[in-house]
């Protein structure tokens, strides 16, 4: 699949946003899976998006450039699909072409007939006995992560009058959005990609509102997909920063659903995720950034936290460097 980058999909600097990224990655899986899922005879079904792991955005895509979206299935549950998405960005004056992301999406396949009946997914036949087994074992660790991570939180984004500089209060953020059918699969219920673009659009203010700078986004932890938004219901995607280093800093980003016209339900944690963020010049460098100033013990925890998370991520890319001999 290929997209050509418009004005409209990228900021003031011309990078493309990381959720109009997001957003094609997620279709692509989308397509594949659903395809794979009604490849036998059976119940018809669409897949919906349950989690996307961890993405590293390796370079920026600009504003005239082709995004090329190709996606794999690599594993296969009972009832759920592995699904690899590599993007490509090719400048079509030059022809050069490189590898911006690489990301991992797990889908669920819902029945249309009962959106909240999941099905059978069919077996993948895979070329090596051992993908079934690495396999499992990613499925089982995500399994556990998206089970710690539903209870783990269940606070919201409070307001508070004159903030100072610097601190969590002074960049949050939040962007209420009514969903409309344009966001929504058959089955009435928000694309996994419409939410991951909003979750990007209120992450990149927070960021921007912290250093004041042009930011684009470096890398997106696990986005776990708790529950179903359906067509109708407002939703509240609420950012609040976490942790900075001297070049990076971490957003939270939640999602709350509510049911409007439902007296019925109550209101429900949909999605969440951590977000970063790099500031750049006008000339595309990397930049320092304001260091967060913790104020309230849940902001200092919060804190400890994302550099807990920092740290290991730093290790874990130091690891994959091979030693110069």
């Amino acid at each position: 699949v290929a997209w050509i980058m418009r004005p409209d999909d990228a900021n003031v600097a011309g990078n493309v946003h990381g959720g109009t990224i997001l957003k094609m990655i997620e279709e692509a899986g989308a397509i594949i899976s659903t395809r794979h899922c009604n490849s036998q005879n059976g119940e018809r079904c669409v897949a919906a998006l349950a989690r996307v792991e961890r993405t590293d955005f390796l370079s920026p895509m600009c504003i005239g450039e082709v995004a090329h979206v190709s996606a794999e299935i690599t594993y296969t549950s009972k009832h759920s699909v592995e699904v690899q998405v590599n993007v490509l960005s090719e400048n079509i004056l030059t022809g050069a072409k490189k590898l911006t992301n690489k990301a991992t999406l797990w889908y669920v396949p819902l029945s249309l007939k009962n959106v909240d009946k999941v099905l059978e997914v069919p077996p993948v036949v895979y070329s090596r006995q051992e993908q079934e087994e690495e396999g499992r074992k990613r499925y089982e660790a995500q399994k556990l992560e998206r089970m710690e991570t539903k209870w783990r939180n269940g606070d919201i984004v409070q307001p508070v009058l004159n903030p100072e500089p610097n601190t969590v209060s002074y960049s949050q953020s939040s962007l209420i959005h009514l969903v409309g059918p344009s966001d929504c699969t058959l089955h009435g219920f928000v694309h996994g990609g419409v939410t991951m673009k909003l979750m990007d659009e209120v992450a990149g203010i927070v960021a921007a509102r912290h250093c004041k700078t042009n930011i684009v986004t470096a890398s997106v932890d696990a986005i776990n997909f708790h529950d179903k938004i359906r067509k109708g219901f407002v939703i509240t995607i609420s950012g609040r920063m976490t942790f900075t280093s001297n070049k990076s800093m971490e957003i939270e980003v939640l999602v709350d659903a509510d049911p409007v016209v439902d007296s019925s339900q109550k209101r429900y944690r949909a999605a969440s995720a951590f977000f970063t963020y790099v500031s750049l010049s006008q000339e595309g460098r990397s930049l320092p950034v304001p260091q967060l100033v913790p104020e309230t013990e849940d902001e200092k925890k919060r804190f400890e936290e994302g550099k807990g998370r920092y740290l290991q991520m730093k290790a874990k890319r130091q690891g994959h460097v091979e030693p110069q001999p």
